[in-house]
């Protein structure tokens, strides 16, 4: 009887064991099911993320565009190399392999290859390689070494503008200049190959690998125009070659906008091997950087602020002996013997600087102190650009007569290339201080604007009626006074030169050594750009800006004016005062076009040039109403 409960007993327990068991399988059935139907959107991703290898590929950069859609910084495939480990067989040849196509030494890839990571990227050895090492690496056709698309900067033009572009780094951020300022808006979305691995790094069979596509940044579209600042680099290569200077800049600004039209430095670098160079050099974009005593271009404040409070006229008399007495201080003017008696016009023609002391005189302290924080000097112009200097001005309360008298003529302060830019604007379009800029427009593939910039006024500075007076007398330099060097036939120009004393270390001025400068802007009816070009201590010359800076100024605006499609006028132009004997003369050239040859008489001022046969001229050059110098040859087509 014992034993037959006990046999029951046991029986009882197996079958509690066996529902248990059971229902256990049941939950755990349910479970998978539940987790397989219902949490898969959940759980596969983390499955898949344990398995995968991934591959990291750069986004593309923006492009960045000129003012008319040309192309200046674009991207090109340059691949690079990575290796997951685990994968690799003969670990010893795939090094060897990889060096000689690399060019590198050995051990520096086994640095890459004993690394305790899923994916190594052979960087910066492996980074941004040649297309043809890349197909190299390919046809070697070794387990466990990849080669994905990757891409860096390319220049169609060079190092153009390489100052304001900036460049990257390796993993193709921004480091400075546009580049920099932009990067969030240039750089794109980085992508990925996704390869399926097991735990031992093998490629798991079932599994399909896939290519996460990388995005494109956004566009940049600047200000500036290519044509115009490969004309302004141009000019500088070529005054360099000449002149050996120790700096250069050029500003090229849109008068009535604040738009930089170009913007260039001397010396530059060059923007694929950039780390070559002395940051001093790359770090320095001296239009924006550069602060020095101006010289004779800070005068247009000065004369506006003058005309302005009506402190002289046109016309109004002034005698210059050659100094003039300040606080018992003789302060020479920069012709000995000084210009005699003159208009107060032909104070600024000749850039005489007692007429500006005089008329920084009878401004006082406070109305010049006024003028010279209006044109915004010793502020930041707040253009879109890295490392702008603000220059160094007097204190008020420290401009006693002497510092008055000096600052009118542009000794004393410390100001910027692109403040006397922008004040030059400002003096010409009306009387209105705008922000510079570079920056248009940034676009996204579908080429819809992201943010845009416009022209943005900080304040007026003089009347309209005063700007245009400034107008009148900036191109009466150039037709009658120190900037003479700058004028081109046909062309309103108007400017003011600069011959700027250098400060030396140890204090005081530097002898023999100037910074050269001219301030133009053209056409002086309707500006439609100002340059601004200064040259540091250039050698084998005379050391005046009107001599040196003037005619290189004239130089660009000569062929800039018509990518601006600005007309010639001969009609309304100034007639050039002849300065001196050695200057050329020109004579108006007349209609031919229809005149028959027989007809047309030999003239004592031109030669002519015929061009093919008949009788009777269609076409000519220069045009009728043009000028030709004396002495100089027309050219006539016959029918």
């Amino acid at each position: 009887m014992i034993f037959i409960y006990s046999e029951y007993k046991v029986k009882k327990r197996i079958i509690i064991a066996l529902l248990i068991i059971s229902f256990l399988c049941f939950l755990l059935l349910t479970r998978l099911g539940y987790v397989t139907f219902f949490l898969s959107n959940k759980v596969n991703p983390l499955a898949y993320a344990q398995w995968s290898r991934d591959i990291p590929i750069e986004g593309k950069r923006g492009n960045i565009y000129d003012r008319n859609g040309k192309l200046i910084v674009g991207n090109m495939l340059t691949p690079s190399v990575a290796v997951i480990k685990r994968q690799i067989k003969d670990r010893e040849q795939v090094a060897l392999s990889l060096s000689e196509i690399l060019d590198c030494d050995i051990d520096l890839i086994y640095k890459h290859l004993d690394k305790n990571v899923s994916v190594e990227l052979i960087k910066p050895e492996g980074r941004r390689i040649s297309v043809e090492a890349a197909q190299k690496i390919i046809n070697l056709g070794y387990d466990g070494v990849y080669v994905v698309g990757d891409t860096s900067r390319y220049y169609p033009y060079g190092n153009t503008m390489a100052h304001v572009l900036g460049f990257t780094g390796i993993d193709n951020q921004g480091i400075c200049g546009l580049e920099y300022i932009y990067d969030s808006y240039l750089k794109g979305q980085s992508g990925a190959l996704s390869l399926y691995t097991d735990a031992k790094g093998k490629l798991m069979p079932d599994m399909v690998s896939y290519y996460n596509e990388a995005s494109k940044g956004f566009d940049l579209y600047l200000t500036i125009d290519i044509d115009i600042q490969l004309i302004v680099e141009n000019v500088i290569k070529e005054a360099v070659k000449k002149y050996n200077p120790e700096s250069m800049l050029v500003i090229c600004q849109e008068p009535n906008t604040g738009e930089i039209l170009a913007m260039a430095s001397y010396p530059s670098f060059d923007l694929l091997d950039w780390r070559n160079y002395d940051p001093e050099i790359y770090n320095r974009n001296l239009p924006i950087w550069k602060s020095y005593e101006p010289g004779s271009t800070f005068k247009i404040v000065t004369y506006s602020a003058g005309l302005e409070r009506g402190v002289f006229s046109f016309n109004e008399l002034f005698h210059d002996p050659g100094y003039k007495i300040v606080s018992g201080a003789r302060i020479k003017d920069w012709k000995a013997g000084g210009h005699g008696t003159e208009t107060f016009l032909e104070v600024i023609e000749n850039s005489c600087n007692p007429g500006f002391m005089e008329i920084g005189e009878r401004l006082g302290v406070d109305t010049f102190y006024e003028y010279l924080v209006k044109y915004g000097f010793g502020e930041k112009t707040g253009i879109d650009l890295l490392g702008e200097a603000k220059g160094i001005i007097f204190k008020k309360e420290n401009m006693g007569p002497v510092e008055l008298a000096t600052s009118s003529f542009g000794q004393g302060n410390s100001v910027t290339p692109i403040q006397l830019s922008s004040a030059m604007c400002a003096a010409i379009n009306g009387g209105y201080l705008l922000k510079p800029f570079v920056l248009k427009t940034i676009r996204n593939e579908l080429d819809e604007i992201i943010l845009e910039n416009n022209r943005v006024v900080k304040r007026q500075v003089i009347t309209k009626q005063t700007s245009d007076k400034m107008r009148y007398a900036l191109e009466c330099v150039v037709a009658h006074g120190t900037g003479s060097n700058a004028r081109v036939q046909g062309y309103r120009v108007g400017g003011k030169t600069g011959t700027a004393q250098k400060i030396s270390a140890s204090g005081g001025y530097l002898q023999g050594n100037y910074i050269l400068s001219f301030l133009g802007a053209s056409p002086m009816n309707d500006p439609k750009a100002v340059v601004y070009l200064a040259i540091d201590n250039p050698k084998n010359t005379v050391q005046y800006g009107g001599v040196v800076a003037a005619p290189l100024v004239g130089d660009i605006m000569k062929q800039i004016l018509p990518l601006l499609d600005v007309k010639k006028d001969y009609e309304n132009q100034i007639r050039f005062k002849m300065r001196n004997w050695l200057e050329p003369k020109y004579v108006t050239v007349p209609d031919f076009v229809g005149v028959e040859k027989k007809k047309i008489i030999s003239s004592p001022y031109y030669n002519y040039l015929y061009i093919g046969s008949g009788t009777k001229v269609i076409d000519q050059i220069p045009q009728a109403g043009e000028t030709v110098v004396e002495g100089g040859t027309i050219m006539l087509y016959l029918n």
